[in-house]
C-alpha cells in the first residue's frame, strides 16, 4: 500500500521545475488571459498552435507561483536560485510524526526536511485550475492536428501534466490532505489516458482508491479498486482483493466477500491481510477451515516446488484455535525438503518455539505450587532450546544480513539462558557480536 506512494514521493523529488518557468505570476495569468483571447477569433481557433500555446500558458501560470525552487534541492542551492527573495513567515510543524520546516512565501509554501526541499505546496495560483484546464487547451490542439505535426509535442505535454498531477497527489498525501490527494491521483490516471499520450497509470488508479479509502470514502475507493481488478492490477501483495472484501463485508454481501479473499489468495497465498481475513471468515461465520487448505493445494498443484507455499500452510495452522502445532512443524520441515535453503520454514518454527518458551516463563512466574512450579521451568528449558537449532539453520543459509542480525538477536538471548555450560557461553558470545556488530 504505501510502498506505493513512498515510491511516487521518490520520483517526485527527482522532478526539477522547467528552468525556463515564469517568475512573475501576474505576468503568467496576463499571458493566460492573451492566449484565450486568440481562441476566441475564429481563424486561430481553427489552429492547433493556438491551443497548444494556451495549454503551455496555464503552465506556465502553475510554474509561475512555485518560485525557482525544486523538491530535493538543498538549502545552499535555493540560496542561490532566490537570490533576494525571502519568506513572509517560517515555522516549524510535524508532518506524518517528523519535523519539518515551512518557508511560508506569497504565492508557496516550502518545506524542509533534513536541510533538504521535499515539497512545494501552491497556496495562491495564478490561475484557476492551471492544469486542468491545460489538459483541455492541448485535446482541442490534438483534435486539430489532423496531420499529426505536432502528435509527439502535445503527448509530452500531456506527460508532463500527469507528472505534476502526481507530484500534488504525493504532496497532499503527505500532508494528510488525503481526499485532495484521492482527487489529484485521479487526475493523474485520467490525464495519462488522454490521447496522445494514452498511457495507463495503473499505480495513480490504485492510490486514487487507497488516499479515499483512508479518507474513509469507501464508495469512492471501492470504484478505483474496482477499476484496478479491471486492469488486472491488484496493489501490494494483492491488497486490492482484501480491501474489496471488507467493502463488501461492510455491504452485507458475505459471499462476495469471501470470493474477492479466495481469488486474492489463489493469486497472493503470501499475503497476510488476505490470509488472516480467510482465517477470520471461516471462523466467525462457523464454517470448515478445510476451505483454506483447498485453495492452498491448488496454488501447490501450480508451483509444486514453491517451498513459501509450504511456509504459509505452518503460519495458518498455527493461527487456528487452537493452534495445529505439530502439524504446522510438518509443514515448516517440508520447506526445507524442497529447497534446504530457504529460511522461512526455520525461521517460523523457531520463532514458535522461543515465544512458546516466553510464554511457559511467564506462567511459571505466577505458579505457587512448587511441583508445578519446576515441572514449568523444565518444560520451558527444553522447548527454548529447541528453538535454537532450526534459528541456527536459517541463520546459516540466510544471505540477507538484516534477516541474520534478528536471528542472532533470538539465538543470543536463547544462549543466555543456558550460559553456566560453555558450549552455550560460546554460541552467546558469538551471536552477541554479531547484534553488536549490526549496531
Amino acid at each position: 500500500m504505501k510502498k506505493i506512494i513512498v515510491a511516487l514521493a521518490l520520483l517526485a523529488s527527482f522532478q526539477i521545475a522547467n528552468a525556463q518557468q515564469l517568475k512573475d505570476a501576474e505576468a503568467a495569468a496576463k499571458k493566460v488571459e492573451a492566449a484565450k483571447a486568440a481562441t476566441l477569433n475564429e481563424k486561430k481557433a481553427a489552429s492547433t498552435a493556438t491551443w497548444i500555446k494556451l495549454g503551455q500558458s496555464y503552465l506556465d501560470a502553475y510554474n509561475a507561483v512555485q518560485g525557482n525552487g525544486y523538491v530535493g534541492a538543498g538549502e545552499a542551492d535555493l540560496a542561490l536560485l532566490m537570490t533576494g527573495v525571502k519568506p513572509v513567515s517560517t515555522e516549524q510543524v510535524e508532518v506524518q510524526g517528523q519535523p519539518q520546516t515551512v518557508q511560508h512565501y506569497e504565492t508557496a509554501d516550502y518545506y524542509f526536511a533534513g536541510g533538504r526541499l521535499v515539497n512545494i505546496v501552491t497556496t495562491k495560483p495564478a490561475v484557476e485550475n492551471p492544469l486542468a484546464n491545460a489538459v483541455e487547451a492541448y485535446k482541442k490542439a490534438f483534435a486539430l492536428d489532423t496531420k499529426a505535426k505536432k502528435t509527439k509535442d502535445i503527448a509530452e505535454a500531456l506527460g508532463n501534466i500527469h507528472d505534476k498531477f502526481s507530484n500534488d497527489a504525493v504532496a497532499a498525501y503527505q500532508l494528510q490532505n488525503y481526499a485532495e490527494s484521492s482527487k489529484l491521483f485521479e487526475q493523474a490516471a485520467n490525464v495519462s489516458m488522454t490521447e496522445p499520450y494514452n498511457q495507463l497509470d495503473t499505480n495513480a488508479i490504485y492510490n486514487a482508491g487507497l488516499t479515499a479509502w483512508i479518507a474513509n470514502d469507501v464508495e469512492r475507493a471501492k470504484g478505483f479498486f474496482l477499476q484496478c481488478v479491471d486492469h488486472k492490477y491488484y496493489g501490494d501483495e494483492g491488497d486490492v482483493y482484501a480491501r474489496l472484501a471488507t467493502i463488501a463485508e461492510k455491504e452485507g454481501d458475505k459471499e462476495l466477500s469471501v470470493k474477492y479473499l479466495e481469488d486474492g489468495f489463489v493469486n497472493y497465498p503470501k499475503s497476510q491481510s488476505i490470509l488472516i481475513g480467510l482465517i477470520n471468515y471461516y471462523t466467525s461465520t462457523g464454517g470448515s477451515t478445510d476451505r483454506l487448505f483447498e485453495l492452498l493445494d491448488v496454488a501447490k498443484a501450480n508451483e509444486p516446488n514453491n517451498a513459501s507455499l509450504w511456509y504459509v500452510e505452518g503460519n495458518i495452522r498455527l493461527k487456528m484455535d487452537p493452534p495445529q502445532v505439530e502439524k504446522a512443524f510438518e509443514a515448516y520441515d517440508k520447506c526445507g525438503e524442497i529447497d534446504p535453503n530457504y529460511e522461512y520454514g526455520y525461521i517460523g518454527k523457531g520463532v514458535y518455539l522461543y515465544n512458546h518458551a516466553v510464554e511457559l516463563q511467564e506462567k511459571a512466574s505466577f505458579e505457587m505450587d512448587d511441583a508445578k512450579y519446576t515441572a514449568l521451568v523444565a518444560e520451558y528449558d527444553k522447548t527454548l532450546k529447541a528453538a535454537i537449532e532450526p534459528f541456527e539453520k536459517a541463520f546459516t543459509v540466510t544471505k540477507d544480513k538484516e534477516i541474520q542480525t534478528t536471528i542472532a538477536e533470538y539465538i543470543k538471548n536463547a544462549c543466555f539462558r543456558f550460559r553456566d555450560d560453555p558450549e552455550y557461553q560460546a554460541r552467546y558470545e558469538k551471536y552477541d557480536a554479531i547484534v553488536s556488530e549490526s549496531k
